[in-house]
């Protein structure tokens, strides 16, 4: 059997009046009256059978026996302080803030949330697709990581680029290739067949234009083919890739697009991979969230294993 412990409130007085050296001062910090403090201090000495404090004229102090009891108390209050975060914590969902591209939520993770969302029922995210969170070639900050994790309150990041972050744990996801996209219409065409690399002369070229430095380009891909005769220039130009896969998948034209962003649709078969000659990007995903982070570890932790995990499902670039 337990051993029985005298009233909380008394020994939660006595710890305040021995920090404090004070009944009042103590009285003021509980919200409660000097009498009721001396009372509650009057019981535990009581209940122990010696003082544990010495009263002066104008001050007080703890005696030899309220000393050596202090600090364990201290520790006591700080343990139950710590089981009733856990409690509510255990009762209430983790937030998880979690910032990228919109490229890369709308045609990477939001397909595969479902499965966190399984496995991790406790633990809320919120989905913040912004444009910038790409490495410019001559600037690494075109959007200030310092201002997403201090001022916006990201939790992670998900970042394209070269992987030099700064005061940030950076996990690499994956590195990317470009290859030729098109609806599955296109190659049932017998008037424009699309067989080889020299077909897309007869048809039109679409074009991820997303303002960064090292997109994928077909006249790099072309140059690495030893391909002649095309005009790499011509056809429809976009901004933005989710625009420019729209219209692959539309039928109206080939686009040369990173494929772990039209994974999605290849698996659904709304895309295909004509001739799968493929062009390196020197660029690669990471997920990055700051070193000296003291919250939210748990949740940061959980979806870093996930997504590391999720991340593997792509092919290696060679």
């Amino acid at each position: 059997m337990s051993q029985q412990l005298p009233p909380l409130n008394a020994l939660r007085t006595f710890e305040a009046v021995a920090r404090l050296e004070s009944f009042t001062k103590a009285a003021d910090e509980l919200s409660v009256t000097r009498a009721a403090v001396s009372h509650q201090i009057k019981n535990l000495e009581e209940y122990v059978g010696f003082p544990l404090f010495e009263r002066h004229t104008r001050s007080i102090s703890l005696t030899a026996a309220g000393a050596v009891a202090l600090p364990k108390l201290r520790e006591g209050f700080n343990n139950i302080s710590d089981a009733v975060h856990l409690m509510t914590s255990y009762q209430s969902n983790e937030n998880l803030t979690v910032w990228m591209a919109p490229s890369f939520a709308s045609k990477w993770l939001v397909p595969r949330l479902h499965d966190f969302s399984l496995k991790y029922p406790d633990i809320d995210m919120q989905l913040h697709a912004v444009s910038g969170l790409i490495d410019d070639a001559d600037n690494n900050n075109d959007y200030s990581l310092e201002e997403l994790f201090r001022s916006e309150d990201a939790d992670v990041v998900i970042r394209f680029g070269a992987g030099d972050y700064p005061g940030c744990k950076v996990h690499k996801l994956f590195s990317v290739k470009a290859v030729p996209l098109c609806s599955p219409e296109l190659l049932e065409d017998p008037e424009k067949p699309l067989k080889t690399p020299e077909d897309l002369a007869n048809h039109t070229l679409l074009h991820d234009n997303t303002a960064y430095k090292g997109r994928p380009e077909w006249i790099k891909w072309l140059k690495q083919e030893g391909i002649e005769g095309i005009n790499h220039e011509r056809g429809l130009k976009f901004n933005h890739i989710s625009l420019a896969l729209d219209a692959a998948i539309d039928g109206q034209g080939v686009l040369l697009g990173i494929e772990a962003l039209a994974r999605k649709d290849i698996e659904d078969g709304r895309l295909v991979i004509p001739f799968d000659i493929s062009l390196p990007l020197k660029k690669s995903y990471f997920a990055i969230h700051p070193k000296s982070a003291d919250s939210n570890q748990h949740a940061v932790d959980s979806f870093i294993e996930w997504i590391t995990d999720e991340a593997k499902t792509e092919p290696e670039i060679i």
